[in-house]
């Protein structure tokens, strides 16, 4: 099976000339140009690596690397940008990246660095799985809940709503930016629907884990 690759980067002629490159050396890549793009698909879709610009339109690789950590994902990250500061370069490990990548570089530089630390991950691959207290347990790669070992029931749009909160603990999460995480474009959104998923997790996780802000949005805790 391919490896599969997200590269977030924002030069066009770039980003076509990276992924050709690996796409020939026998890797699966999947391009997009923006923070909220890459938020998408690592949202919806699992990759073995993640190929990051920090100055894209909508925000920067390294703020992106560093919520998606939080939200418990252990993808292994390189960072591939112009800067060459050395608080850049420290930011990006801080975030979360595992390699870093200056620009300008050779095609078979960065080849180099994917075919490493993806062998290194073969050997030793972390469990993506997050303890949420109260002997739950949520497994991300599976979407797998588990109360005292127990696994529960979830729809599909009640584990892609589970996920969006782990990712955004203790922020308010607008009732708009949910909707359009658990809807998709010709998908007709339903507030009845979301108050039935907030309820199942409710029930689940506790029922003061999900505070409900009056005309505002929710917020995990």
């Amino acid at each position: 099976m391919k490896a599969r690759l997200l590269l977030l980067e924002d030069d066009p002629n770039l980003s076509e000339s990276v992924s050709e490159y690996l796409e020939e050396h026998g890797f699966e890549v999947v391009r997009v140009y923006d923070a909220a793009s890459a938020e998408d698909a690592l949202f919806e879709q699992k990759f073995d690596l993640l190929l990051l610009d920090v100055n894209v339109p909508g925000g920067d690789g390294f703020s992106l690397l560093k919520e998606a950590r939080n939200g418990g994902n252990a993808t292994p990250a390189v960072f591939i940008t112009s800067r060459n500061a050395m608080n850049d370069l420290e930011k990006g490990f801080e975030s979360g990246g595992d390699d870093y990548l200056r620009k300008p570089f050779e095609l078979k530089e960065l080849l180099l660095r994917v075919q490493t630390i993806l062998k290194r991950n073969f050997f030793h691959n972390p469990t993506e799985t997050i303890d949420l207290g109260g002997g739950i347990t949520y497994d991300v790669d599976n979407q797998l809940l588990l109360s005292d070992g127990v696994e529960q029931s979830l729809q599909l749009k009640e584990h892609k709503l589970l996920k969006l909160f782990i990712q955004h603990k203790n922020e308010l999460l607008p009732h708009e930016v949910i909707m359009e995480h658990l809807w998709d474009y010709d998908e007709t959104p339903s507030d009845g629907s979301l108050r039935t998923y907030i309820k199942t997790l409710r029930k689940l996780l506790g029922k003061d884990r999900i505070v409900s802000h009056k005309r505002l949005g929710y917020q995990f805790r």
